[in-house]
């Protein structure tokens, strides 16, 4: 049988306020210049205790479906389960399900899949808020503010109105044409992900620690080219994660990092490729861009 072009892996755990959004903007009513054929979307509840209701996920499209896993600090055994379940001919992760998708994300995903033969396509990070999230929230932000700021703006008509009301994450803070440290939505076919072993399940540490920064690295050093989606990308919402949502003072890297010395033998850079940037720019991201330029400026 053909396979579906795409899978989209997207794990929650003790998300229920987040996940409705997620799967909203994962949706074929939302995504735009796609049909439901084009791809599937496993949600993976990693252990949450509320569990998700099967039912929010099957209502959105025939191709979303639910795959329960036990609790584990880290996702990464429960993101390879979900890739082995895979029906697409490529495979492309939201490890972090409280990340809403802007509404060109999954046909840039498709297009920039046939860029190259062996390519990684990947999104920038956006946090939702007026600063990146480990400083708004020390100020007052929180998950009742995030309601009034997302009630604030139309986004289930036109999704791109989140620019307006986010800032750049720390990993994507030059923007579209210096390195990033990660992507929170990215796609590689499955070819490839089953030759870099999905991700590397030695990564134990809460959240996963550094293991979405390992995957886009090792992602990036072996695929024939980066496209970078230009206009698209994801908006973090505040959910007390370990990390995005840590206090500047305990951010927990500097034990990620070592985790991550130990097993790689070196420590981490994030890798540093000439990217094809592939897509428009909606007048709601013209700033990012403007900031994009000045930073490359400045590099």
């Amino acid at each position: 049988m053909a396979r579906l072009p795409l899978s989209i892996i997207v794990v929650f755990h003790n998300m229920a306020r987040e996940a409705p959004r997620t799967l909203q903007t994962l949706s074929p009513a939302y995504q735009r210049g796609v049909d439901a054929s084009d791809y599937e979307v496993i949600a993976v509840d990693a252990g949450s205790t509320s569990p998700l209701d099967p039912g929010l996920i099957s209502g959105l499209s025939p191709g979303f479906r639910l795959l329960r896993t036990p609790p584990a600090p880290s996702p990464a055994a429960a993101v390879n389960a979900a890739a082995r379940s895979a029906e697409g001919e490529a495979i492309a992760l939201c490890i972090d399900g409280a990340r809403m998708l802007s509404p060109g994300v999954v046909a840039g995903l498709l297009a920039g899949l046939r860029v190259a033969a062996d390519p990684v396509v990947a999104t920038l990070a956006w946090h939702l808020g007026p600063k990146v999230q480990n400083e708004s929230i020390a100020e007052g932000y929180d998950q009742a503010a995030e309601d009034r700021l997302l009630a604030s703006v139309d986004w289930q008509t036109d999704g791109y109105e989140l620019f307006r009301i986010s800032t750049l994450a720390s990993s994507s803070g030059a923007g579209w044409f210096l390195p990033l440290s990660e992507s929170n939505c990215l796609a590689v076919p499955r070819a490839s992900w089953e030759t870099l072993g999905g991700l590397e399940e030695r990564f134990v540490a809460p959240g996963g620690g550094l293991v979405n920064l390992d995957f886009y690295r090792r992602a990036c050093d072996r695929a024939e080219s980066l496209v970078l989606l230009l206009g698209e990308g994801s908006f973090h919402q505040v959910h007390g994660g370990v990390a995005t949502n840590a206090p500047r003072g305990r951010h927990p890297f500097p034990s990620f990092h070592a985790e991550y010395q130990a097993i790689r033998g070196e420590p981490f850079s994030p890798p540093v490729r000439e990217p094809i940037l592939l897509g428009g720019m909606p007048r709601q991201a013209v700033p990012f861009l403007a900031h994009s330029i000045t930073a490359l400026g400045s590099a």
